[in-house]
């Protein structure tokens, strides 16, 4: 009983020093919906600390988590999905677009960090998904692809064409 005590304060603790980053991953998981990123975090912290999710030291924690993370995600945009295609379904109404970056969202990036954060978003998902888990959260690709689900070969894949689309980006970007 002591050692499960001991061992959920460590998994607590170093839940902890991984919020910042595991928020971040979440913000891009979530499409930059910062709300819809709280929800899933909390869904996943929930998951970790109920035991339905459990570590078993097949990588780091950082890639299980994150992968938790993406996962969780995921599930919850089928969710909204499904409920938004039955809604449509029965009241003939057309589902929402994603509301914009508001002005102040946008203003608090400089104009550099602009053009970067918009040349990343363009990317095609797979490819903005394994660039944001190598180049923001440290990850290597053979990480990044487990968290991502894929093979290393495919991670790598799209890891080369991002990094090839995000640089032709910004050479194009005034």
């Amino acid at each position: 009983m002591a050692t499960d005590l001991v061992a959920r304060v460590d998994l607590e603790r170093e839940l902890a020093s991984l919020h910042a980053a595991s928020f971040a991953w979440a913000l891009v998981a979530c499409g930059y919906d910062r709300a819809e990123a709280d929800d899933v975090l909390q869904s996943v912290y929930e998951k970790v600390l109920d035991g339905r999710a459990r570590f078993e030291r097949r990588s780091s924690l950082k890639t299980w988590l994150f992968a938790i993370i993406r996962r969780t995600a995921a599930s919850r945009r089928r969710t909204v999905w499904l409920r938004r295609a039955l809604l449509a379904r029965w009241t003939e109404a057309q589902p929402e677009a994603s509301p914009a970056a508001t002005p102040h969202e946008r203003a608090e990036l400089d104009e550099r960090g602009r053009r970067v954060l918009d040349a990343v978003r363009a990317l095609a998902a797979r490819q903005r998904q394994v660039i944001e888990l190598v180049f923001y959260h440290d990850l290597s690709v053979e990480q990044a692809a487990e968290v991502m689900g894929v093979g290393v070969g495919t991670a790598r894949v799209h890891y080369d064409r991002g990094k090839r689309n995000l640089l032709a980006a910004l050479k194009e970007a005034p």
